[in-house]
């Protein structure tokens, strides 16, 4: 992403009213195309796909926001912020912008149901997909509607939402230049003495002043010890002069995320030996998986191109989801999925020892028709690499 982010009448930049209309498209093509009549959606991120609407996000799960697509119709959004919603989303029309649906109560089901059926018609006989439910909301949802037919509905989207449009991989872009910048923070920041909740706090500072509406998760800073085997939180060690840092971070921009992965040694020292051979391995690793990343490939060809340095995920991909297909486990073995241009996904493969340390590594890619575009340039720390791979650009160029 080279381009700023304000409005301007001398070149085009990221589109979001046509992002809006092909994801939408994308979704609608995708439910035309299956079994299903009408899908309900109930993750937040979903919503945010179909709709564009954001919520606030918590560090759990909430019913927030949800979305009903049927087969013929418009999206309509139930939203807590539905008044605010109705000003601002101009793109809807008011009639698709109704109250939030209460769904951990019976009654709030019953209801949400009778108006949903006065919105889009009877669901008798209809096929229903359903991304996200628990027993509670299922048992209601069967008892209100008892001669539909319910089936995972989060397959439906995830074909939609599987090969991203130009404006999608834009946004995917900007939200990295976030995190390379929180990620220059955190490793300014780090030195001997100082906590890892403190390289945290200065990584977060940073992203959150760029703008960035979350962070891909907890997010991770773990040193010395905790690196092998790996612990994937922050807690308030002190960290010590040589020590390992594995600094795992990611930003959010319009609903996408950042989210890479870098292993520096602490302090102005130089590593030992067997840390340069471990981090290698790891450097080895996800770049050689990166260059399997083609057209005609398998996410398998990707993941037997990491091995043996994969810990229990090689990857994922990311969207408004910062992990939805495709997926990188075990299972491509038996199941291997083609790849296709316009696939986005993280590669992050590990390499460690106990008493020596353990180096994660982390890179994102588009897949396109001339090959892998790695839109994760941030360099590696140099004095752990003794051979650059040729896929690699930025290392060996900080000096």
């Amino acid at each position: 992403m080279t381009k700023g982010l304000m409005g301007v009448d001398w070149e085009e930049r990221i589109d979001f009213p046509r992002m809006r209309r092909e994801r939408l498209q994308k979704a609608k093509d995708a439910l035309a195309a299956s079994d299903v009549d009408v899908l309900f959606v109930f993750a937040t991120e979903d919503s945010r796909y179909l709709t564009s609407a954001r919520s606030h996000l918590g560090p759990t799960y909430s019913n927030k926001l949800t979305t009903v697509l049927a087969e013929g119709h418009e999206p309509i959004l139930f939203t807590m912020d539905d008044e605010y919603c109705r000003e601002s989303m101009t793109w809807m029309d008011a009639a698709q912008i109704q109250e939030r649906a209460i769904l951990n109560e019976p009654a709030g089901v019953r209801k949400w149901v009778d108006l949903l059926t006065g919105l889009i018609g009877g669901l008798d006989g209809k096929t229903v997909g359903v991304d996200v439910w628990d027993p509670f909301l299922e048992e209601c949802l069967k008892e209100a509607l008892p001669k539909t037919r319910f089936v995972n509905g989060y397959a439906v989207l995830s074909k939609a939402k599987i090969i991203k449009t130009e404006d999608e991989i834009a946004c995917l872009k900007v939200a990295t230049v976030i995190t390379e910048a929180a990620m220059d923070a955190a490793q300014d920041f780090l030195k001997p003495g100082v906590r890892e909740c403190e390289v945290l706090a200065a990584a977060w500072h940073k992203m959150t002043a760029m703008g960035s509406e979350w962070t891909q998760c907890a997010n991770i800073v773990c040193s010395g010890p905790y690196t092998a085997p790996y612990r994937r939180f922050t807690s308030d060690r002190y960290i010590r002069r040589g020590d390992p840092v594995i600094i795992d971070i990611g930003g959010c921009f319009n609903g996408y995320w950042g989210d890479f992965t870098r292993t520096v040694i602490c302090g102005d020292i130089r590593p030992t030996s067997e840390q340069i051979e471990w981090h290698m391995k790891s450097y080895n690793s996800v770049w050689n998986a990166c260059a399997a990343a083609r057209p005609g490939n398998t996410t398998l060809d990707v993941y037997q191109a990491a091995e043996p340095y994969v810990l229990n995920s090689l990857g994922h991909g990311s969207g408004t989801n910062p992990w939805e297909p495709p997926f990188f486990s075990r299972t491509v073995y038996d199941a291997p999925k083609p790849l296709e241009a316009g696939m986005t996904f993280n590669l992050e493969p590990y390499a460690g020892k106990r008493g020596v340390g353990g180096f994660r590594l982390e890179n994102n890619l588009v897949v396109t028709e001339d090959g892998p575009d790695v839109y994760t340039p941030y360099p590696y720390d140099e004095r752990l690499v003794t051979d650059v791979h040729p896929m690699d650009t930025s290392t060996g160029r900080t000096r």
